[in-house]
């Protein structure tokens, strides 16, 4: 999940690149319902603080979805997301129906209970300061990656390499 109000040539490449390790990708739109404008925002916004809402529906009904793909193992879903998408990664994690997550960025809620998490955090990000050190004190996996403004081919390939390695770690059969 990233939360941007067109499908964005980055999210593409993530999801082919998830794809090509064989792995079922959706990516929800979370704008679907009509103009995109600064309410609409708000209010998806909103939902990665209180955890309802219509993005949390959309998501939800994506999950199914997918689950019900034949082709799909419905028991061993992940969610990644970034930027907003990774404060959505994170709420899913405690909704018992995703075996892992994989937030980049995204501001931690309370974790009390949740599946395997992996996350990465810019380093030099002060805006995310003490959210990779709450996800650890939690017993979760927290990579810090180099901060770029733009994007980054040598930490995006580590970034992949790191959510590979976690998703077959957490996903593989069983």
């Amino acid at each position: 999940m990233q939360v941007e109000t067109v499908l964005s040539d980055e999210m593409r490449r993530v999801a082919h690149d998830l794809a090509a390790e064989s792995y079922a990708v959706l990516i929800p739109d979370l704008f679907a319902r009509g103009s995109v404008g600064a309410l609409c925002v708000a209010a998806t916004m909103r939902t990665t603080v209180t955890g309802r809402g219509a993005a949390m529906d959309d998501l939800e009904a994506a999950r199914r979805r997918l689950a019900d793909r034949s082709e799909v193992d419905g028991t061993r879903l992940g969610a990644i997301g970034f930027c907003m998408g990774g404060s959505f990664a994170l709420l899913l994690a405690r909704t018992g129906l995703y075996k892992i997550s994989a937030p980049f960025y995204g501001r931690p809620p309370d974790l009390p209970r949740s599946c395997p998490v992996v996350a990465g955090f810019g380093d030099r990000d002060v805006g995310m300061r003490g959210a990779p050190e709450k996800l650890t004190l939690t017993g979760r996996a927290v990579r810090r990656l180099p901060i770029h403004a733009e994007y980054h081919e040598a930490s995006a390939h580590d970034a992949h390499r790191m959510v590979v390695a976690f998703f077959e770690e957490h996903l593989a059969c069983s």
